[in-house]
């Protein structure tokens, strides 16, 4: 079934196929606020979008329902965060101009406890600014490509200087395009799924719960009729005769295709060319209806 436009859907129906920025808090993993929000809402599922450690706050996105299909669309999205640099000693050289020798690319070897194989891979670190100095203690700002360990880059900051170094807190600050100015509390989800289930006063999920659609706001986007949205709810791929418009991007690329009114049907990879009269265009990678 073909879902409504995003703006148009009651709670209830944004709980099924949604997204919350949630504001982890430090503490638990992320694994355990996801299926608290996934209990408390009384869903079927729930996943989130990047892991945090439980020390860790800040931005988690959580996918509910239906929308648990697209996580992958996070795999390679930009990470922000805002990180305390604890220097060991106090530093001969400026420490300004050796942390800004760390923007671009740069080795990492992940710590033992990650969850990945140890071997040493390439990261992007796309910003990295000082945004305070007080003693031994730093203020980091650190814009960086998916999969890079904030703590293995304090370290190597600490070898730089000379002085050793570690890192202190750390939170999340943005995930590709969710960031803090829309986060959402564990405490303010309770108490709307508590008002909405006494008083049936939904106004307040509405506010918090952002449409699926909102995590595929990265994605280049394919508008297919009506019928062809029908078709691709049954598995079908996605031929030329279906497209009414599209986002000229490279073979291969990763895109999202919408009814006109804006409703995510799917995720897939474009494989043709959507100007053609005939042929296949989008092989599907997730049905999302």
């Amino acid at each position: 079934m073909l879902r409504g436009p995003p703006s148009e859907r009651s709670p209830a129906e944004l709980l099924e196929f949604g997204v919350v920025n949630l504001d982890k808090p430090p503490g638990p993993s992320a694994h355990q606020v996801v299926a608290w929000l996934r209990d408390m809402a009384e869903l079927d599922r729930a996943a989130h979008a990047g892991t945090l450690d439980p020390k860790v706050t800040g931005s988690l996105p959580v996918l509910l329902g239906d929308a648990t299909r697209m996580a992958q669309v996070f795999d390679d999205a930009v990470k922000e965060y805002v990180a305390v640099l604890e220097l060991h000693d106090e530093p001969s050289a400026d420490m300004r101009d050796v942390i800004a020798e760390f923007e671009g690319a740069i080795y990492q070897k992940p710590p033992r406890k990650s969850a990945v194989v140890r071997k040493l891979r390439v990261r992007e670190i796309h910003a990295l600014d000082v945004l305070e100095v007080r003693e031994r203690q730093a203020l980091l700002r650190v814009r960086c490509e998916s999969g890079t360990y904030i703590r293995k880059l304090c370290h190597d900051i600490g070898l730089a200087l000379g002085t050793g170094a570690h890192m202190g807190d750390l939170r999340r600050t943005a995930t590709g395009t969710f960031d803090d100015r829309s986060l959402v509390t564990m405490h303010d989800i309770a108490d709307a799924l508590a008002w909405w289930n006494e008083d049936d006063r939904t106004e307040p999920l509405r506010e918090l719960v952002q449409p699926a659609e909102r995590a595929l706001e990265g994605v280049p986007g394919v508008t297919i009729a009506p019928s062809a949205a029908e078709s691709v709810a049954t598995g079908a791929p996605v031929y030329a005769p279906g497209i009414i418009e599209c986002q000229h991007d490279p073979d291969g690329q990763l895109v999202a295709c919408y009814t006109p009114a804006g409703a995510a049907v799917c995720i897939g990879y474009l494989v043709g060319d959507p100007d053609s009269e005939s042929g296949l265009v989008i092989d599907l990678e997730r049905v999302l209806v």
